[in-house]
């Protein structure tokens, strides 16, 4: 028996899917612990060994579990809340400010009282060191180590717990880092460490010493939480192997996690976006948005044939420029909080109700009215059938927040103030989905949408109608969705080098030269990770942009291409990027390439857990029929009595015809009025547009060949 977990720690729920043996994944939530996330981890697996036939101990369950893949928010809820480490920096003499002053631009370019970012790192332990490096990395002034002394004495005495090294030009030459660094190594041992030429040896500055920053500002608290947990799981007996969801959508060793703590800020989501093809190729697509659905946040992303990768991003406004998955978080989930503005428009979220006190209808306290809380009085949650039965629901205390905070002053009914908070957060994530489709220059009606989280396939129905959506794939393991993607990751490591050269002058060799040594360092990880180099990969990309202009265009680069020299193979494929991107290209004009950084990212392959495909077993869905009761549809704007089904018992070819309500122990789906089901052959509830059974014909053929 060969266990697999994935375990993906949330704001309100830390979720766990198991996979043996090509089993059907069994799914599992526990209320979150944000004292200590580790605790929650620990309370889920002693549910999992309980649930076993027969019931085992946790420490007779945990030696069998071969691999646990872990995604955190711990560095995310650090940046966001700052409560990371009290840094400091070493950089250049003369642009300790780049920090505060970052690129100039304000983001919110008319409104003259928008401030920057406070810098995670103060002014006064940002320590400007003399000694110059020029752009080609020769040295134009020495590095002064007694400079270096001296702030590193400034960091002792003011308590110093992480430092930051990011000299101008370093990229060039890590000389001056790496003397730098020994210095801090030796006299402030126990100080976290981030060094710019370690972590991102790329051009430009303020991107370089912002991302720097934060692996330091992060840093300290990962370690902690990491120790907690590698702990913990000591003492519970598991010696399997233990690997780290990192925000490009790979994982990694804990030890690489703890040197590189920045990415991790994207790894609870990351697993999502390559979950969601697994469930959309069944229905002959390679594209899907897909979302996530918390207590705390929305995520929505979009993978086309593979999920989407920026080389840049910004977590609370502070620039990192790490691969990640390109991921857009709102602050939007079944705790955000209902609330009215100075205007008396009602507006929900950011601030969150989370795990504790949680929503009102919780019964711990709280007294502000949530999402949650609207989908109670609406019908579309049972009171006595969340998390499966295991928490009971207070309708009243729900009631009794929405009447007080928005109903009465409002001047609407219960139920009505209830509607209006359910179309608002639906509207906020539409929102979300906008600005990873319609600005990436993709049309939302092309993809499949797969909302994941446990309240987002109850919200789903209204979003894709306000975003004319037509399909829906909601997976069993919806609820759970990154940690099932976390099951499904390779190992993955970015490396970077800055090579500027237009693309018809670039100096091939050296280009292969470059390529060749960040392949050796990947081969390196790789061989400490045991990863057969039958199960690796290579793959190349280059930032390019049109001479003159400010920003670059990542893609992919064949590397026969540059083996070959092919320039204008490689100028094809960044002029038809760069028309998808924006819309057009400079091709027509012959106007000149320029290549800026050339990147490798060594890929580890890994087992998979095995896809279960059901036998067809008709179309009626009256054996999963549990009940009616009354919800409310968004498209009458009234309360309907409704068909509930087990979505437990329901399997494919079975279908249903909306509005209705799909329950399963971890989340509940309604089926508005403008969408009917079917459920196809991985067991996924695929909803779509009235009259489009085009849509799911994978699922109708599988009748055909049935009926044969």
């Amino acid at each position: 028996m060969t266990l697999k977990i994935g375990i993906d720690v949330g704001g309100t729920f830390t979720d766990f899917v198991v996979t043996r043996d090509g089993a059907e994944p069994a799914i599992f939530k526990t209320l979150s612990t944000p004292s200590d996330p580790s605790i929650a981890v620990v309370n889920g697996l002693t549910e999992i060994a309980a649930s076993m036939h027969p019931p085992m101990t946790l420490e007779a369950f945990a030696p069998t579990i071969a691999t646990i893949v872990h995604g955190t928010t711990v560095t995310t809820n650090a940046t966001l809340t700052g409560t990371g480490a009290k840094s400091g920096l070493l950089t250049t003499e003369g642009v300790r400010d780049a920090l505060e002053m970052r690129r100039g631009v304000r983001e919110e370019q008319y409104n003259n009282r928008y401030t920057n970012v406070k810098p995670l790192v103060p002014r006064f332990l940002r320590a400007g060191i003399p000694g110059r490096l020029d752009r080609d990395g020769s040295e134009t002034a020495r590095l002064d180590l007694d400079a270096v002394k001296e702030a590193i004495a400034l960091f002792r005495r003011e308590g110093v717990q992480a430092v930051s090294i990011c000299f101008m030009n370093s990229f060039a030459n890590p000389a001056h880092e790496q003397a730098a660094a020994e210095l801090v190594r030796r006299e402030l041992p126990a100080a976290y460490l981030s060094v710019s030429t370690d972590l991102l040896p790329s051009i430009r500055f303020y991107e370089r010493v912002s991302t720097t920053a934060l692996n330091s500002y992060v840093g300290p608290k990962l370690n902690h939480y990491l120790d907690q947990l590698v702990g913990r799981l000591k003492g519970i007996g598991f010696d399997g192997l233990l690997l780290i969801m990192q925000s490009n959508g790979g994982v990694i060793s804990p030890q690489l996690a703890r040197e590189k703590a920045a990415l991790t800020l994207l790894s609870g989501p990351a697993g999502g976006p390559g979950a969601g093809l697994h469930y959309v190729r069944i229905h002959g697509q390679n594209k899907c948005i897909v979302t996530d659905m918390g207590g705390t946040s929305f995520e929505a992303s979009v993978a086309v044939d593979a999920p989407m990768i920026k080389n840049d991003g910004e977590i609370a406004r502070h620039k990192i420029a790490l691969p990640m998955l390109d991921i857009h978080t709102i602050g939007a989930g079944g705790g955000s909080i209902g609330w009215l503005d100075e205007g008396g428009l009602l507006r929900m979220g950011p601030q969150s109700a989370g795990a504790d006190p949680g929503p009102a209808c919780y019964g711990k306290g709280g007294r502000l009215p949530a999402t949650t809380d609207a989908n109670v009085v609406l019908g579309y949650l049972d009171p006595d059938f969340f998390a499966g039965g295991k928490m009971k629901l207070d309708v009243a205390a729900a009631r009794t927040a929405i009447e007080e905070h928005i109903a009465r002053p409002m001047g609407l009914g219960i139920e009505e103030a209830a509607a209006g908070m359910y179309r608002v957060a639906c509207n906020n994530m539409a929102q979300g989905v906008r600005e990873v489709t319609i600005k990436r220059g993709f049309d939302p009606r092309e993809f499949p949408f797969i909302p994941a989280g446990g309240a987002g396939p109850i919200h789903s129905c209204l979003i894709c109608d306000e975003l004319e959506i037509p399909l829906q794939i909601v997976p069993r393991e919806s609820s759970v969705l990154c940690a099932f993607g976390m099951l499904m990751s390779e190992l993955k490591h970015d490396f970077v080098r800055t090579f500027v050269s237009r693309l018809d002058a670039a100096d091939w060799t050296k280009l292969q030269d470059i390529i060749a040594a960040m392949a050796v360092e990947g081969a390196r990880q790789l061989d400490e990770e045991r990863i057969p180099e039958e199960r690796r990969r290579f793959d190349v990309k280059l930032d390019c942009r049109y001479v003159k202009q400010y920003h670059e265009v990542s893609f992919v680069v064949p590397q026969a291409l540059i083996a070959t020299g092919d320039a204008a193979g490689i100028a094809r494929a960044f002029h038809a990027e760069h028309n998808r991107l924006y819309g057009y290209s400079l091709e027509a004009e012959n106007t000149p390439v320029e290549i800026i950084n050339v990147r490798v990212q060594a890929i580890g392959v890994t087992d998979k857990p095995v896809a279960r495909h059901e036998s067809w077993a008709g179309e009626d869905a009256a054996h999963a029929l549990k009940g009616r009761r009354a919800v409310y549809i968004p498209e009458t704007r009234k309360f309907r009595e409704v068909p509930v089904y087990d979505g437990h018992r329901m399997r494919h070819g079975n279908r249903i015809e909306g509005p209705a309500m799909i329950e399963q122990e971890t989340t509940a789906i309604f089926v508005s009025a403008s969408f009917d089901c079917v459920v196809d052959a991985l067991g996924s509830f695929a909803l779509y547009r009235k009259g489009r059974e085009d849509l799911v014909e994978s699922c109708i053929e599988e009748k055909k060949e049935a009926l044969a």
